[in-house]
């Protein structure tokens, strides 16, 4: 007999004894001519007696007539679990590729773009008084200016959502860091207030895209041992961006620099804002070498593609080859909700400037923003969106008035020396001076340096809290973190009342700074588990829609509402961080299960 003819005897004769028992199994799995003892279990067993032997009938196609034909005892026999044995789900997958390289690369790469995000937030905390007199601002002009990014997170929180979970997360981060790094550098060179204001905008824009998908995209590569810590060390990353800003911003912005032709005027402060956007773009061009998430492609129904991902992790962090990896196949999910059900393509693959894809693309959308806002995702939806809400907005809010606080304060002691006074009485002490003259008068004063000293302590004040994360975090858990810093957050805005002098205020915004930022930090963290991978980037997106609108709002109505009585806007974001701390607890416990 050939060697073909009995690889198809033996095809034959496991088809047969599959039947009689009863199992279903599926022809494409099934090689005519042989199959692939490297994707095979092979079990050594023991000469047996050959009349128990089952024998089976197949077409000989040169003769085109049945025969029955005994078949020899093999010596090795294929268990009845062959089929699904060598298919591996993500989890062991992953396992599979080791921790090492690869991973810290990832974690690195993503830290720095989420410390790039801090900087990107906070850095018109130092251009303003530099800029005021450039551009002629008065106090509604700088009202503005500050308020066009936050508006600009707002809009593009959920654009970029929806995004990286249709068309990917890499791609779809580059463009957003690249976007956020255009308009920083377009902005440094922008002579009209509009048009600074413009690119501000498309500043907030893009950085938020960056912001929302980095946890998502860093998470999705972790086994789940590693997860919840991988992602607690993203915290560092945002402390040092706190600390970094104003060591920039006080080498650069006091230079004497100034080049002033025609009708084109640069000064020290714009340099500083040409070199802040910077970063943005060598992130951009960095991710490019760094690989889609393979959880994502599963998704996308692509698991030959999301096979070759793990294996280059597999290569970088064991040095070895790549057909080493033990894993041949990955599961496919029964039905992947990345695959479009009209047209039976990859999300990935849905062309926007098709009309007809578009449109399919655009309804898919749609079909999981719904998803967010029915059972099962209802209640964890509805909770980190208001919890983001609360936090975001005490946060910014916060942190950018401590400054004015900080001035608020200098000048009352400089003015009354030897005598203290609380927040709310300094307040109605300095307004009582400030008018139209005033304004003029101190237009182009250089930054005290004060008030960089202050803002790097309050960031240096961050790092305890910021190692204790991650090395207690599987001890205690993110919700215990999520109350705790939460809680105490409340507490010490109360204690912003009593208040007396500019020491104090400086000690508490340390605290508040420190565990504010710890639990936007630790939510990011916690969603990650929360919604599975199709929803998984929206979600994350949809609560930074609020948290931003929040921070929007309570500058706002921090604003208005800190010149007419001191006391409201200290209970309100102080009740609003006491709300989201209980909220935490009925969050459950995470880090623990593989991702969905």
């Amino acid at each position: 007999m050939s060697t073909r003819d009995r690889g198809e005897t033996d095809t034959a004769c496991i088809i047969s004894d599959v039947r009689k028992k009863g199992t279903i199994l599926d022809p494409l799995l099934i090689r005519r001519d042989t199959f692939e003892l490297d994707s095979i279990n092979l079990v050594d067993v023991q000469e047996s007696d050959t009349s128990d032997i089952d024998c089976l009938a197949f077409l000989d196609h040169d003769e085109e007539e049945e025969e029955v034909v005994t078949i020899a005892q093999p010596r090795y026999k294929m268990g009845l679990d062959f089929m699904d044995s060598t298919a591996a789900d993500y989890e062991n997958a992953l396992l599979n590729t080791g921790f090492g390289k690869f991973h810290y690369l990832l974690l690195t790469v993503c830290g720095l773009i989420y410390m790039n995000t801090a900087i990107g937030i906070t850095i018109l905390s130092f251009v303003l008084p530099s800029a005021t007199c450039d551009f002629q601002m008065t106090s509604e002009d700088k009202g503005w200016l500050t308020a066009s990014p936050m508006l600009g997170m707002v809009i593009g929180s959920y654009f970029w959502g929806c995004l990286a979970d249709t068309k990917g997360r890499k791609i779809v981060l580059i463009a957003s860091l690249l976007l956020d790094g255009v308009c920083g550098l377009t902005s440094s060179v922008a002579q009209y207030f509009w048009l600074f204001m413009f690119c501000r905008f498309f500043n907030g824009f893009g950085i938020t895209g960056a912001m929302g998908i980095c946890f998502p995209y860093l998470g999705e590569f972790q086994p789940t041992k590693y997860r919840e810590k991988i992602l607690c060390w993203m915290e560092m990353f945002w402390t040092v961006g706190i600390i970094i800003l104003p060591g920039i911003a006080w080498m650069i912005i006091p230079l004497n620099i100034k080049i002033d032709r025609n009708a084109f005027l640069f000064n020290s402060w714009n340099l500083f804002v040409a070199i802040c956007a910077l970063p943005s773009l060598l992130l951009g061009f960095w991710l490019c070498f760094f690989p889609e998430s393979p959880k994502f492609l599963i998704e996308c129904g692509e698991t030959d593609l999301a096979l070759e991902v793990l294996k280059d992790i597999y290569v970088a962090n064991t040095g070895n080859d790549r057909n080493d990896y033990p894993v041949k196949t990955l599961k496919e999910k029964e039905k992947s909700s990345g695959i479009s059900q009209k047209t039976n393509k990859s999300i990935r693959e849905l062309s926007m400037r098709k009309p007809k894809e578009f449109k399919l693309l655009w309804t898919e959308i749609w079909e999981q923003t719904k998803a967010l806002c029915k059972p099962p995702h209802l209640k964890h939806t509805a909770l980190t969106c208001i919890i983001q809400f609360g936090i975001t907005s005490s946060y910014y809010t916060l942190m950018i008035w401590f400054p004015e606080l900080f001035y608020r304060f200098e000048e009352y002691e400089q003015a009354h020396p030897d005598q203290s006074a609380s927040v709310c009485d300094v307040s109605s002490i300095v307004l009582g001076n400030v008018n139209g003259t005033f304004v003029d008068d101190f237009c182009g004063s250089p930054i005290e340096d004060s008030v960089y000293i202050h803002t790097i302590v309050i960031g240096l004040a961050c790092i305890p809290t910021s190692l204790w994360l991650p090395l207690c975090v599987h001890k205690l858990g993110a919700r215990f973190f999520l109350v705790f810093s939460l809680v105490v957050a409340g507490a010490v805005t109360i204690g912003l009342y009593f208040v007396i002098d500019s020491t104090q205020n400086l000690i508490l915004s340390c605290i508040f700074e420190a565990l504010t930022s710890l639990g936007i930090s630790l939510v990011y963290t916690v969603m990650v588990d929360l919604f599975p991978t199709n929803l998984r980037v929206m979600a994350a997106a949809l609560s930074l829609t609020f948290g931003r609108g929040g921070a929007l709002l309570g500058n706002l109505l921090f604003g208005f509402l800190i010149d007419l009585n001191c006391v409201v806007p200290i209970v309100l974001f102080s009740s609003m961080l006491f709300v989201s701390g209980l909220l935490c607890y009925l969050l459950p416990n995470t880090g623990s299960q593989a991702l969905e």
